[in-house]
């Protein structure tokens, strides 16, 4: 590792992996700083502030000490970052296992193909629906093994639209979608209900971490 592309970084630490697939798992996050779409839910607002610099290498050396089975880059809004694209293939040159959280705002065909990406798509109570990046699900539906959505639901209203969403986007069966309640604003129970009632072919998740230390920690 010899690059000096530089990021500006809000925090790396090491969790148990809240949410997605990997849920469960032991892992190595790595927090870019910035995003500035304004999703009303946002439980990360603090990555809005600057960051510190960090260049790729000394990120990547940090995230791998931890030994973890995966790593996942996330924000705020990852993608930003035009480094961050670098930061990703420099990961995979030196771990198996590596996720982008992304909000689903900006396309992802330059992400390198080794990356696992969990793309978010925003419901209508987030504020920012209409910003959802529609090129990614055709990409998705090319190589779906690389992909997974997840949607986080405040309402039944919302449910209702991610249900009819996802049709419209030929998604159900064909890619690996989550639906999750926003915590606090959704009973989980309710959400689990509704899924069950209409046969849909989704997984439900819970944000594991939140209920694991206090929902505002940071580093968690």
């Amino acid at each position: 590792m010899s690059t000096e592309t530089t990021l500006c970084v809000s925090e790396i630490f090491h969790s148990i992996q809240g949410e997605s697939s990997f849920a469960g798992w032991p892992c190595a996050f790595v927090r870019l700083a910035g995003c500035g779409h304004g999703c009303r839910y946002c439980d990360t607002a603090y990555a809005e502030e600057a960051g510190t610099a960090m260049t790729v290498e000394q990120i990547v050396r940090r995230a791998l000490a931890f030994e973890a089975p995966c790593v996942e880059v996330t924000g705020g809004e990852p993608l930003l970052q035009p480094g961050a694209f670098e930061l990703l293939s420099t990961l995979c040159d030196h771990h198996p296992a590596v996720l982008l959280e992304t909000g689903g705002f900006l396309p992802v065909e330059r992400v390198d193909p080794r990356v696992h990406a969990i793309i978010d798509i925003k419901a209508p109570s987030s504020g920012v629906a209409a910003e959802n990046c529609a090129t990614n699900f055709a990409l998705a539906l090319d190589t779906p093994e690389r992909f997974e959505f997840k949607i986080v639901v405040a309402s039944r209203e919302d449910y209702e639209w991610a249900k009819s969403y996802i049709a419209g986007h030929d998604l159900p069966g064909k890619c690996s979608i989550i639906f999750g309640p926003v915590f606090g604003h959704l009973e989980p129970r309710l959400l689990a209900e509704w899924i069950l009632r209409d046969r849909l072919p989704v997984r439900m998740q819970l944000q594991l971490h939140k209920y694991i230390w206090n929902p505002d920690a940071r580093g968690v």
